[in-house]
């Protein structure tokens, strides 16, 4: 009797197994498999500054009093380049002390010798005539803190379309040198997907801007998509 009971137990794993390798067949993936991306590269229209002020005082106050001051003059100069309100706003606001590293030993507590306050302006150019003047006049009127430039596109959606069908395009002829590769023939598009599309913005870093009286080539912008394809093989089983 226990024999018998083996004997099943051995026949069902050997029909479990039969199974398992057959579930296993139907999902592999069939046909081929690829991936494109599409490119366009356009000359930017707008642009997107952070520029600041940073100060150090005495007191607490007197850092906010002279970093205001300063912030106020530089929103004027915004209101002269007929900068809208929607294209700036705080981006950072900071006040914190300043300790006296310089006699501190073992035994004596670390001193505040004073306060920095800053605040930082995103600003968004959309007149990139503009921007060499802009940064003049801030610089003039106590911009000391830069934490980069970055050009993009106000509207990408019609790049964005032509990257589509690039990509496609992109897969499309990858999949058929597979194919020909391969000796096989190219079946129909079986399923579709895009990964990841936008555009890439170009940005400069503040080491790059320390010279305001530099000229500024604004270059290219790209506007990618990728798409992933599957084929079928014409006459696969």
């Amino acid at each position: 009797m226990r024999m018998l009971n083996i004997r099943v137990f051995k026949f069902a794993a050997i029909l479990c197994v039969g199974f398992a390798s057959g579930a296993l067949a139907q999902q592999a993936p069939q046909g081929i498999t690829v991936s494109g991306e599409g490119v366009v590269s356009l000359a930017p229209d707008t642009a997107t500054i952070r520029l600041g002020v940073s100060e150090r005082a005495a007191s607490a106050a007197e850092a906010m009093a002279q970093t205001s001051e300063k912030v106020r003059g530089i929103l004027n100069q915004l209101d002269s380049l007929k900068i809208a309100g929607l294209d700036r706003r705080t981006s950072g606001l900071y006040l914190r002390p300043v300790y006296d590293n310089g006699s501190r030993n073992d035994t004596t507590p670390v001193q505040v010798s004073g306060y920095e306050a800053g605040n930082t302006v995103s600003v968004t150019v959309r007149d990139l005539s503009k921007l060499g003047q802009l940064l003049d006049a801030v610089v003039a009127e106590g911009a000391n803190d830069f934490n980069g430039l970055q050009f993009g596109l106000q509207d990408n959606q019609a790049a964005l379309e032509q990257a589509r069908k690039d990509a496609v395009s992109d897969a499309m002829a990858r999949a058929q040198q597979l194919a020909d590769a391969a000796g096989v023939k190219l079946g129909k598009v079986v399923s579709m997907s895009e990964t990841s599309q936008g555009f890439r913005p170009m940005e400069m870093r503040s080491a790059q801007m320390k010279s305001m009286d530099m000229p500024i080539e604004t270059g290219e912008v790209d506007v990618s998509a990728q798409v992933s394809l599957q084929f079928e093989i014409a006459g696969a089983d």
